[in-house]
């Protein structure tokens, strides 16, 4: 049994492949794991704030001193970090929205890299302490950006897996339902990507 989190950063609803891709992740995770949990994290209906002055602050300030209004502004950050810590396995949906990754998880991750929480400097330099997690990024965008001449215009695999390895997740593997918008591939684009999909 695995405790598993996933988090949607689409606004398409039930239009969503990348939606639909997670979904079929996590169908396949609970397959290999009978009796997996899991727990859905929609940061568009859940309207996940982006970082304002106020959560900086929170972040800053010792635990001991925070007062009513830093404890309120900290609230989202230590929920993300704690439903993370408390996870086995986490899917991400990341759709892509103009080469990157949609503002929701962007603001999502804000909230997550934080120093002295998720991440520490040493003498040995940077050390993420988040550990042995597996993680599964299904990943929908409308052109081919795995092979080709928009392959260098894919920022989300490398941005996610630099951001996630800094914070001491490292197994990653992306899933991708692409060339959505292309006629000759859109009508199979799905069924491709879901049968691409393995779990360790």
């Amino acid at each position: 049994m695995k405790k598993i989190l996933h988090i949607i950063s689409s606004p398409r609803g039930n239009a969503s492949l990348s939606i639909k891709l997670g979904n079929a992740v996590v169908e396949k995770i609970q397959s290999s794991y009978p009796g997996s949990i899991v727990k859905e994290k929609n940061l568009v209906e859940n309207h996940f704030p982006h970082l304002e002055e106020a959560h900086l602050t929170s972040f800053f300030t010792p635990a001991e001193s925070r007062t009513p209004e830093n404890l309120l502004a900290i609230k989202h950050s230590d929920e993300a970090i704690s439903e993370i810590k408390d996870a086995d396995i986490i899917v991400i949906g990341a759709p892509m929205y103009n080469f990157s990754i949609h503002s929701t998880l962007k603001a999502w991750l804000d909230h997550v890299v934080r120093a002295g929480v998720t991440f520490k400097y040493d003498q040995n330099g940077p050390q993420g302490l988040i550990k042995d997690k597996t993680l599964y990024i299904a990943i929908s965008s409308g052109g081919i950006y795995t092979e080709g001449p928009m392959k260098s215009m894919d920022f989300i695999e490398p941005y996610l897996r630099t951001v996630l390895g800094f914070l001491g997740m490292t197994d990653i593997t992306f899933f991708r339902v692409e060339g959505t918008n292309i006629p000759e591939l859109k009508d199979g684009a799905l069924e491709k990507g879901i049968r691409s999909i393995t779990i360790k």
